[in-house]
């Protein structure tokens, strides 16, 4: 990551600061570690700039509140990656649906991702 990314990605503040605890990024599970990475890495790769990220995130937590939803930060963050890459033509919105309908059933899991 870029010395310039990288600031501009651990001084992301107010709601969409990062959770951390005495100054380490926290995760509560494995699957938000690896929601960050792919957020940062899609951006390191110039399929969008972390700013829009930011901002979509921002829009995704007000968005939560505002509605009265229940969700994590990392699941706000997901739904914030999820319409990024959608709103790029990085991904469709159906495959997005299927590939979900297939974690949820258990017909993937993340042992299918490293074969992938």
């Amino acid at each position: 990551m870029s010395s310039d990314a990288d600031r501009e990605i651990s001084n992301m503040e107010g709601d969409a600061a990062l959770p951390r605890d005495n100054g380490e990024l926290v995760f509560g599970a494995p699957w938000e570690g690896r929601a960050f990475g792919v957020a940062v890495t899609m951006s390191n790769d110039g399929l969008y700039e972390w700013g829009e990220f930011r901002h979509r995130l921002v829009e995704e937590i007000a968005a939560a509140e505002r509605d009265g939803v229940a969700s994590t930060y990392y699941e706000r963050w997901v739904a914030s990656l999820e319409k990024l890459a959608i709103a790029k033509g990085l991904v469709t919105a159906e495959e997005v649906d299927a590939r979900t309908v297939e974690y949820a059933s258990g017909e993937r899991d993340d042992e299918d991702d490293h074969d992938h």
